[in-house]
């Protein structure tokens, strides 16, 4: 192989070259050295014979009884480990990346669904795929497409459906949305709760860019005009402005938060099923409230680019993840 250089041509030594003289450089002793890398003698010989033409140099002194490293070859020896170490490496790399659920996985998880079902992946990829690295990323929707879209995400666990060109959804599951309340609320407690009751209650939300926010926001659509919530935008009163004496001055970064809020005393507030028992656990204060058929419901999938070169691992990853969700309360989709 030549390389131009200045408008000239240059040599570049093989790998095979490098080899001999690597095994030559370490064992001192060619016999032992055409053993050591299953080469026979002569040809070990002419292929350091030919690094040395090649490089200009001269690596080897050579005497009747042994070998030793010149000065030239004492110094190049180094680099010549250094680059087969760096080829053995590449390869490995290569057959990494063509084995299934190996190397790395940038997972991105919105947040109302990563403290949730974090535990089920991870355990999942921990028994299943035990040589895949995963990595996690918890983020907005907003962020988590863009992340998706520039290639700095390969796979997102988010609410559906996300109406994203080139962005092709693989649904896991259906889940309702119960109503939580403080424990002396008239609604604590009780089923059957019809969608319109929202429309008297004060309901609190998320801050600006969760899409479970969005998605509370639709179901008291649903439940008709006349929605009071404390954390709506102004269109969402009857008369196109808030109501009089009822400024938004409380929100929450997170659903821990929301329910701390609840059980205060401050308003209500939607969950998911999924995040019922974690966050209502942590206060005695607080009642579940469960709506008559249909339930407001979301549904979480997962998302990667359209014709990604490993949609056939995201498809089995989907798959697996649907039989180890089947635990929770939700509806697992096929």
């Amino acid at each position: 192989m030549t390389v131009g250089n200045a408008g000239a041509k240059r040599r570049l030594p093989s790998l095979a070259q490098l080899r001999a003289f690597a095994a030559v450089a370490e064992h001192l002793h060619f016999r032992d050295a055409a053993a050591a890398i299953g080469m026979s003698q002569p040809a070990l010989s002419g292929a350091v014979a030919a690094l040395e033409e090649t490089l200009g140099v001269t690596l080897l002194e050579r005497t009747t009884r042994k070998v030793l490293l010149s000065a030239a070859g004492e110094r190049l020896a180094v680099r010549a480990k250094a680059v087969l170490d760096e080829v053995g490496a590449l390869l490995e790399e290569a057959e990494a990346v063509r084995a299934p659920f190996t190397g790395v996985l940038r997972l991105g998880v919105i947040p109302t669904v990563a403290p949730y079902l974090l535990p089920t992946v991870l355990r999942l990829v921990h028994d299943r795929y035990p040589d895949l690295d995963l990595q996690v990323h918890e983020e907005q929707t907003a962020s988590l497409i863009d992340g998706l879209n520039t290639g700095r995400l390969d796979l997102l666990l988010l609410a559906v459906p996300l109406g994203v060109p080139g962005v092709t959804e693989l649904p896991l599951f259906d889940e309702d949305f119960v109503l939580v309340t403080p424990a002396d609320h008239r609604l604590g407690g009780r089923a059957g709760i019809p969608r319109e009751a929202l429309k008297e209650l004060n309901l609190l939300l998320l801050d600006e860019g969760h899409c479970l926010r969005d998605q509370a926001l639709d179901i008291c659509r649903e439940a008709g005009p006349g929605f009071k919530g404390a954390g709506q935008s102004p269109s969402f009163e009857g008369g196109g402005g808030r109501r009089e004496g009822a400024p938004v001055t409380t929100t929450a970064a997170g659903l821990s938060t929301l329910v701390q809020l609840v059980a205060g005393g401050l308003g209500v507030t939607l969950l998911p099923r999924t995040a019922v028992k974690v966050e209502t656990s942590r206060s005695n204060q607080l009642l579940t409230g469960y709506f008559s058929d249909p339930a407001p419901t979301r549904r979480i999938a997962l998302a990667m680019r359209m014709g990604a070169a490993r949609s056939a691992e995201y498809q089995e990853l989907a798959t697996a993840l649907r039989e180890e969700l089947r635990p929770l309360p939700v509806r697992v989709l096929s």
